[in-house]
Order: structure tokens, then sequence, then C-alpha cells
């Protein structure tokens, strides 16, 4: 099955990946894993300044905070995972990644909201699973 996992280096990515690891039939060498890693964009004012070497710098050095522990697991577990990683927001990045990929499911952490919370904050969680047709794995 291709997985893609949704990942931004809070604890409640560490949380999915533990759960992951708890459960055979999600972690394993016969899956297929893409990690989704959408980098919060500089300002457009900010970036009009910035040369595009810096810019895309400041995108990879961000990306690979996040990525590297998360590869690092992986290895461990002796499983190789595709890593994308795109400035934008993250979940229109994480719908289209998944359907580029032609995944069969997309994993994710949640912070847990309620209804309200969600109602004025957003949630990426609760845009993934309004904007796409692939099952969505919310591990709180």
């Amino acid at each position: 099955m291709k997985i893609l996992l949704a990942v931004d280096g809070s604890a409640y990515t560490k949380r999915m990946l533990a759960y992951l690891a708890a459960h055979d039939e999600w972690l394993g060498a016969h899956h297929e894993y893409t990690l989704v890693h959408a980098v919060p964009p500089v300002p457009p004012r900010a970036a009009a300044v910035l040369d595009k070497t810096t810019l895309k710098s400041y995108y990879d050095e961000s990306a690979e905070k996040v990525l590297k522990p998360i590869r690092t697991f992986f290895e461990r577990q002796g499983i190789q995972a595709k890593c994308v990683s795109k400035p934008g927001p993250a979940a229109e990045i994480i719908v289209a990644q998944a359907g580029k990929e032609g995944c069969e499911m997309i994993v994710m952490g949640s912070h847990g909201h309620g209804v309200l919370a969600r109602l004025v904050l957003g949630s990426v969680a609760a845009k993934v699973v309004a904007q796409t047709k692939v099952p969505v794995l919310l591990v709180r």
C-alpha cells in the first residue's frame, strides 16, 4: 500500500510514528511511504527582497530539521521512505502530493481540537479530510 505520512516535527508527528511502530499492519517494508512536510512560506514581501538561493536554502534547512529525525526513524526500522517538502499551505500540499503519488492512505497526527476550536482556528487535518478522496488515518 502507498501511504503518505504528513509530518511537521511536532509532538503529534512523534505520536503518529509511535502508533505506526506499535502496529505491524501499518509499518513495514510491505508498504511504500512518502513523507510530506509543508514548510511555512516566507511572506511575499519578505520573499521579494531575498534572492532565490537564500530563499531555497531557508526552505531546505527548515525541511531538513523536520525530516532528518523521521528519516532516521525509518532507517532504524529498515524501511525506505521518500521525502518531499514544499513551501505553502499544508492541507493543499498534502492532498496534492497524495494524488500525485497515487497514495492509498494518508496518515497524520492531529492536535485533537474540538469542534468549536476547528471552527475558529481551522485544522489542517480537517481540511485534508474534506479535500481528499483518499482514506485518512488521524492519530491523536
